[in-house]
């Protein structure tokens, strides 16, 4: 059975959907209960349509693989070994090209893809005088208008975005943020480009096999 006749028995005939699972350990569920109070505390309600989220990801040519869901259906009869080596095999490359992005998005708008050139290690020092500064606060500045003065800033806890000289830069350059350690661990639920904009655009990229063409 296809991939797609799957897919479409699951949400058009069964009226299903698909939500992803998390493991936390109980130290993230204290940190993350802790952590989501105070920012219910920190910004109420009216101030969440000027949060702007941020996230990258890196899209590969060789789309993802989970083993676990990757199966083949057989006669509960049939061996192993009798089966067809084509259909238990698949090929993938050691090294698939990639490429690493960058986007914001808020109620108030969502930016164009902000993409790292090939072989650019997101350090530091790139995070802050590339993406930051060239890229995601002036689109954020530009999008949120009349609003340019009270918008808040979020990022996760990755080296690059807590660094020190990261944080003096958005205390100078946001209206307010949220600090790596006010930010809950694991907790891409709370991220509407890791929970939907990501996995929408995943979607979108793997139908359609990415195929390298070799030059000279």
């Amino acid at each position: 059975m296809s991939r797609t006749t799957v897919s479409r028995i699951i949400h058009k005939n069964l009226k299903l959907k698909c939500l992803k699972r998390q493991e936390l350990t109980s130290a993230n569920l204290d940190a993350r209960l802790k952590r989501c109070k105070q920012l219910l505390r920190k910004f109420p309600i009216h101030t969440v349509d000027f949060i702007w989220f941020t996230d990258e990801k890196v899209f590969t040519v060789a789309p993802p693989s989970n083993t676990q869901n990757d199966q083949v259906y057989v006669p509960s009869t049939t061996l192993k070994r009798n089966v067809n080596a084509e259909r238990l095999l698949r090929t993938r490359p050691t090294f698939s090209h990639s490429v690493m992005v960058s986007v914001t998005v808020s109620k108030l708008g969502c930016s164009d893809l902000f993409f790292v050139a090939p072989g650019v290690k997101v350090d530091g020092a790139y995070y802050r005088d590339t993406l930051l500064t060239q890229q995601m606060l002036p689109a954020i500045r530009r999008m949120s208008g009349h609003s340019r003065d009270c918008f808040v800033f979020q990022q996760d806890s990755a080296p690059a975005h807590r660094a020190l000289d990261t944080i003096q830069l958005l205390c100078r350059e946001t209206p307010d943020f949220i600090r790596p350690e006010l930010w809950p661990p694991n907790s891409q639920d709370l991220n509407p480009v890791d929970y939907k904009i990501w996995g929408l655009m995943q979607d979108c990229i793997y139908q359609t096999a990415i195929c390298i063409q070799a030059t000279n």
